[in-house]
């Protein structure tokens, strides 16, 4: 019988932040900044289809809106959590939500949102110059670096981490 042998070791990272990102904006601006000006140094490449690919690349992202209903008296009466694909769909999402007289109706209370329930979540996949693959994954609360083999990878995320105030 054949045993397994292992052929890489691939880690993980977390830094939880002192204070969640504030908003959507902020936080998409965040992402945008990371893809547009590849502070960790990738590198892009040619894909399996033959298509050139960015050395930083949104790999998975879902934003979660959360509307309350809230009674006369200000207490919560129901929650309605909207996950969607893209920051205009959870946008507009919410909007419909907000604006379902029917929906406020049958809950019983007035749609309120709840902007410091909401979660973010963006993976950028990025290519190291060895060839490898890792992820840096961004939340409200946390920045993730995973499926990376080379410390100096994890060290040029934290130092640009480091210098970024949002992420202190």
């Amino acid at each position: 019988m054949a045993d397994f042998v292992q052929k890489t070791v691939n880690k993980t990272a977390v830094r939880d932040l002192a204070a969640p990102i504030a908003d959507v904006t902020s936080f998409d601006n965040l992402v945008g900044t990371v893809i547009a000006d590849n502070p960790f140094g990738c590198v892009g490449y040619i894909g399996s289809d033959g298509e050139p690919v960015a050395p930083v690349v949104r790999n998975r992202e879902h934003y979660t809106a959360k509307v309350d209903f809230l009674d006369g008296e200000g207490k919560r009466v129901g929650t309605v959590s909207l996950q969607s694909p893209t920051i205009a769909a959870f946008e507009a999402n919410a909007s419909e939500v907000l604006a379902n007289a029917a929906l406020a109706a049958a809950m019983g209370g007035e749609a309120v949102r709840n902007g410091p329930g909401e979660t973010y979540y963006a993976q950028l996949r990025c290519h190291d110059p060895s060839g490898d693959d890792y992820y840096v994954t961004f939340t409200r609360k946390t920045v993730r670096i995973s499926s990376y083999q080379d410390d100096a990878i994890r060290d040029a995320v934290e130092t640009w981490a480091d210098a970024v105030a949002t992420l202190n």
